[in-house]
């Protein structure tokens, strides 16, 4: 049996298994990282005596800081899929396309897979959200362009399936022989969670009848990089003016920075876009008009564009974040680039900041109960993988539906993955 390797994009990090004559591993694609089987899913374009060299992983974000987040630094290429507004970025005088973004990354991973098992790969199970868009278009759209990057990386036979089903196969390889669970699954990614209930380990192994073992999925475009939005919406975008009001040069009317400004300074991957020309005007007109203090807030902001430091400053707020999972507060500290933010930061702070955020999971919870035709106390096991599963308010969406000693959780970075890689086993 030739190998099927399973990826797993995802919007922060991202994972490849290999499926050889039905049995699955994890590889090692990024070795310099700390957790050495997840790829950072970034890409880092620097040019290098007149050369353009580019980085992926956590290569990719050291060279970044080295050279003082000097070059071209792309993290979360994965929430534009769906986005048909973007066409073509360029890098250094040379354009690129969405899909040819993602084959970069795409062919590193199948490189360096290839060379840890010792032979070519041209079979892909690749992972995707329950709905990368709520517009049906769209998402088609989106898996159009994953599939035709896969393409460009080198693959010729790809499969996808869904990441909450692949977590679902990840739970049931765990199961001795003969038990039979409803699982909920639910996967919390950066950019959507997503939710399946699968009846476990009756056709385990099983290239037939699976199908039916799907009783629903779910999903809804919420996930991690949201909730650091959100923080930063609260507690950190002050330091760049999000507030700021100044008298209008041609009018008696105040203005502020336009909802366009302040929609990408809270995204980490939208704040590149704040280098168009009409939105530094809109940023240097208000600076002209506003008071000596919001100057200097103004002046953050053109720095935050200029130094291009946006990753490192949310990788802040992301620390904080994963912080109150464990602790009752925390701080976002960021002592660089002339700047210093120090703000403290409850665990009801944040859970007040995501509420509706949370509400809409529940809801979305609810629903693939609902489609299953179960309710709660049907459900054998819960299986939670993702980072955001980790949080109070979130896991807290399950205890309130089931005992605790009914939850398990996955690993966060790979077990969607293994999955994928298990599926393989499955495609015939």
């Amino acid at each position: 049996m030739s190998a099927i390797f399973g990826i797993d994009f995802g919007t922060s990090n991202s994972a490849l298994s290999v499926n050889e004559n039905n049995t699955v591993r994890m590889l090692d694609v990024d070795r310099g990282n700390p957790i050495s089987n997840s790829l950072k899913s970034i890409l880092y374009f620097l040019k290098e005596d007149g050369q353009t060299t580019t980085y992926v992983g956590y290569e990719g974000v050291n060279k970044y800081i080295e050279n003082g987040a000097d070059g071209r630094y792309m993290q979360s290429i994965k929430t534009f899929l769906p986005d048909t507004a973007f066409e073509k970025t360029s890098i250094y005088g040379k354009r690129y396309t969405l899909e040819e973004l993602i084959s970069i990354f795409f062919r590193v991973m199948k490189e360096r897979g290839e060379t840890l098992i010792g032979r070519d790969v041209s079979d892909l199970v690749l992972g995707r959200p329950v709905i990368f868009s709520e517009d049906r278009e769209r998402d088609r759209i989106a898996q159009d362009r994953l599939e035709s990057a896969a393409r460009l990386a080198g693959f010729k036979n790809i499969a996808f399936q869904m990441e909450p089903i692949a977590a679902a196969l990840a739970y049931e390889n765990s199961l001795s022989p003969g038990v039979e669970q409803i699982v909920l699954v639910g996967d919390f990614g950066a950019g959507s969670s997503d939710f399946t209930i699968h009846k476990a380990g009756k056709h385990a192994g099983s290239r037939t009848g699976r199908e039916k073992d799907i009783l629903s999925v779910g999903g809804v475009y919420i996930g991690g990089d949201l909730f650091d939005s959100d923080i930063m919406k609260e507690k950190t975008a002050a330091y760049y003016g999000k507030n700021v009001q100044a008298k209008s040069m041609f009018s008696d009317n105040y203005f502020g920075l336009s909802p366009v400004v302040i929609r990408n300074l809270l995204h980490w991957h939208l704040i590149p876009q704040l280098r168009r020309p009409a939105t530094l005007n809109n940023i240097k007109e208000l600076k002209v008009t506003a008071s000596f203090r919001d100057k200097e807030l103004i002046g953050n902001l053109e720095n935050l564009i200029e130094a291009n430091y946006g990753y490192l400053l949310f990788q802040s707020i992301e620390k904080t974040k994963c912080e109150l999972s464990g602790r009752e507060s925390s701080r976002i500290r960021f002592h660089d680039y002339g700047i210093c933010i120090d703000e403290f930061l409850s665990r009801d702070e944040f859970e007040a900041m995501i509420r509706e955020k949370a509400a809409a999971i529940d809801t979305c919870i609810d629903s693939t109960l609902a489609d299953a035709g179960l309710k709660a106390a049907d459900i054998d096991v819960v299986f939670l993988t993702g980072g955001s599963s980790y949080i109070p308010l979130i896991r807290g969406l399950f205890e309130k539906r089931l005992d605790k000693d009914r939850i398990r959780s996955g690993n966060a970075f790979t077990s969607v993955a293994y999955g994928l890689g298990l599926y393989g086993s499955l495609m015939g």
